[in-house]
């Protein structure tokens, strides 16, 4: 499933449209961004309430393909500015970081 496909199957919002339109190889959820940068695997989606420009660094560290803003958290535009320079995408939905992941893997698997 491509990062487009899955902002459609999940009806999520796409924030920051300019990035490669790649597979998905999996998803990682957590607002703790050390632990992203410890265990999320390349290629995949960051699922978390942490809208700000280090979620980007942090993404591009470990190669995740799109971050996933959940319950409708407000986006800081330089956030989005990071992720358009990285290629990363952003997507916002209303649901919460349980049911995202549930979608993802019932996706994903």
């Amino acid at each position: 499933m491509t990062i487009r496909e899955a902002a459609a199957a999940l009806g999520a919002e796409i924030v920051q449209p300019e990035f490669e339109d790649r597979e998905l190889t999996g998803a990682y959820t957590s607002d703790l961004l050390s632990d992203v940068m410890a265990h999320a695997k390349d290629g995949g989606a960051l699922v978390t309430i942490q809208a700000h420009k280090n979620t980007v660094a942090v993404a591009t560290l470990v190669n995740i393909g799109v971050i996933v803003i959940c319950n409708s958290r407000p986006i800081p535009e330089d956030m989005l500015e990071s992720a358009k320079d990285e290629g990363i995408a952003v997507f916002l939905t209303g649901e919460n970081q349980f049911t995202v992941s549930g979608k993802l893997y019932g996706i994903l698997h």
